[in-house]
């Protein structure tokens, strides 16, 4: 059998182009379930049945691995099997109407309102890239908007008087409304403090670095990060932290769904639905902190 491991390692390398992790992978995995079928007494992959896979993919979930981990494996084994059939190594596919694991899904992590006041009023504001920051910061949670949305926002794309921004890509162009604090912040921001770090006239893009070019999604992560130390939060926080709290918060006060999906630009209702998981979630840790017999 890991002769024809071998050869399927080979194939995937020479004819399909994965990268070198992905066969390390398919390697891992194909080791680890021909060990698992050769306890069993098998010596050939033609002996190997659908009951072996499954048996092996049901005592992975039980020894605990993650849901990440078994669909993987599947996909691994699955692989391997299409390599048999068509090298006619093998007359029928095991791995065929395999059913496949379901991932877990994740919630968002949400940081509490207590939380965001901390990170928000995190950045010096008496200096240029200060003001960038919570401008930037304030933009974020007041919207939900994604970063990659942050950063491409032009001059234009923000209307201080009316309170909105607009925001996406053509087609999927989206109206989002912002507070008058932010409002604020950005006025502040744009004020003098901007113009400290532009250095071409024509430049229209709304938040700058230090080159007085667009600000990156890498130049962001390690603004967010740095503020979220200063503000002593311990969440591991993302970029994308903000836009869940933004979510969060505004269903929690009483915001109706399709609204928020709307401002957050899911095409999708369900997308939105994981944040009401989150506040059952937090629903369930209050009880549990504040009822005397929980």
């Amino acid at each position: 059998m890991n002769t024809h491991l071998d050869a399927f390692i080979t194939y995937m390398s020479d004819e399909k182009g994965r990268t070198a992790s992905t066969l390390e992978s398919y390697r891992r995995d194909l080791v680890q379930f021909l060990e698992f079928v050769g306890g069993r007494g098998l010596t050939a992959v033609d002996e190997i049945r659908k009951s072996h896979i499954a048996a092996y993919l049901n005592e992975m979930k039980r020894s605990g691995k993650a849901s990440s981990t078994v669909i993987r494996a599947s996909v691994s084994i699955r692989s391997f099997f299409h390599y048999l059939i068509r090298r006619s190594l093998i007359v029928q596919d095991p791995s065929m109407d395999l059913e496949t694991p379901k991932p877990e899904k994740k919630l968002p992590t949400v940081l509490s309102v207590t939380e965001v006041e901390r990170l928000l009023g995190a950045a010096d504001r008496s200096n240029a890239q200060g003001a960038r920051d919570k401008a930037m910061l304030e933009v974020l949670y007041a919207t939900g908007i994604r970063v990659s949305e942050l950063i491409a926002l032009n001059l234009g794309d923000i209307d201080l008087e009316l309170k909105f921004l607009r925001c996406g890509a053509a087609g999927k162009e989206r109206i989002v409304p912002i507070g008058r604090m932010t409002a604020e912040a950005v006025t502040a921001y744009l004020g003098s403090m901007r113009d400290q770090l532009v250095k071409r006239t024509e430049e229209q893009a709304l938040f700058l670095n230090q080159l007085g070019t667009r600000l990156t999604r890498q130049g962001f992560w390690k603004i967010i990060k740095k503020y979220a130390v200063a503000a002593q939060i311990e969440t591991d926080i993302t970029p994308h932290t903000l836009r869940h709290s933004f979510a969060a918060h505004l269903l929690e006060n009483g915001a109706d769904l399709r609204s928020v999906q709307e401002m957050l630009g899911h095409s999708d209702i369900s997308t939105t639905q994981i944040y009401t998981h989150v506040m059952k979630r937090n629903m369930k840790e209050v009880y549990e902190l504040h009822h005397p017999r929980a």
